[in-house]
């Protein structure tokens, strides 16, 4: 490929068509050709029949799964690109096996706590609740809670859940936290006190996940750690959904053994319609937020072109490994 030639580059699950408008696509080698996917593609035959022929693919981060077969059935794919640092969608080993470099992006390191914070509020608040009731003509329905004083308690105390704690402490709350790496100094250092899980479930007001999914996370909270909460405590996930056992959760939820929960991620995604989740009024929902704001996408689209243009200089940057 001479310097300037030009590109067939697909970029998948632009659910907002927005990655057109955030970066200057105009850079690329002129002749070169951009597609955007605004929909998911979950048929597997679509899916190559789609991508056969570009050379660029750009991935929104575990969103759409880069299997072997998947990368090994595309002859013409030279270059991934995913938005973020990692992507354990995409099969690294089959992509080192044809010579496909993969290059991330950069962020921005704040939107998922601030979701996770408009997830607590909307609960304890219960600001959907009485805003459908005010539009339905009914003036008050319910007393909402305070959250000075009560206990916040975080499952996992990195980037993302330090910055949790440190609006937990703002409002008042005594923060407490567990990880299987944790310990007292990392805890202390964030205003957070480290508990065992056991105690973090069964004590807390609100609990919130803030861990990666790995083999020794997945399924952290399951039927034990549900059913140990209190009555009147919400649930947060704004991390993971492999990070729980989803139908404990369903069943907790329905059975109102919990007060409620808010949730951003979820196994099927995006989350059918006619998901039991739905028809819970005492669950906030929202589509995969965390990271979807104006900033974010645009560190993420602007990078994504660096990296092809990099790429097509001969010297990939932000390579994953």
């Amino acid at each position: 490929m001479t310097a300037r030639a030009p590109l067939k580059i697909a970029i998948l699950d632009d659910y907002l068509r927005v990655a057109e408008k955030l970066a200057d696509w105009s850079r690329l080698p002129p002749g070169s050709e951009l597609v955007v996917f605004d929909r998911p593609i979950p048929d597997r035959d679509a899916l190559l029949a789609a991508l056969r022929p570009f050379d660029v693919v750009v991935l929104m981060r575990e969103r759409t799964p880069f299997p072997a077969a998947l990368i090994e059935a595309l002859p013409n794919l030279r270059l991934l690109v995913t938005t973020g640092g990692r992507n354990a969608a995409i099969d690294l080993a089959a992509c080192r096996a044809r010579e496909i470099p993969v290059s991330g992006t950069g962020g921005v390191g704040t939107p998922t706590a601030e979701l996770t914070w408009g997830l607590i509020l909307a609960l304890v608040k219960r600001i959907p609740a009485e805003d459908r009731a005010l539009r339905a003509g009914t003036w008050q329905t319910g007393l909402t809670e305070g959250i000075a004083g009560k206990r916040l308690g975080l499952v996992g105390l990195g980037k993302l859940g330090t910055q949790v704690a440190r609006v937990g402490l703002a409002f008042g709350m005594e923060v407490v936290a567990f990880s299987q790496n944790l310990d007292d100094t990392r805890a202390a250092a964030a205003g957070a006190r480290r508990v065992d899980k056991a105690e973090l479930f069964a004590t807390s007001d609100v609990v919130s996940l803030h861990l990666v999914l790995g083999e020794r996370t997945r399924g952290i909270v399951g039927a034990d750690e549900l059913s140990a909460m209190k009555p009147s405590a919400f649930f947060v996930n704004t991390s993971r959904a492999g990070l729980v056992d989803m139908d404990a959760l369903l069943a907790a939820l329905q059975a109102r053994r919990i007060a409620g929960a808010g949730l951003d991620v979820f196994p099927e995604e995006p989350l059918p319609a006619s998901h039991p989740l739905c028809a819970l009024p005492h669950v906030v929902l929202t589509p995969h937020l965390g990271y979807v704001t104006r900033e974010n996408f645009a560190v993420f689209y602007q990078d994504a072109l660096d990296d092809i243009l990099a790429w097509h200089r001969g010297a990939p940057v932000r390579l994953l490994t």
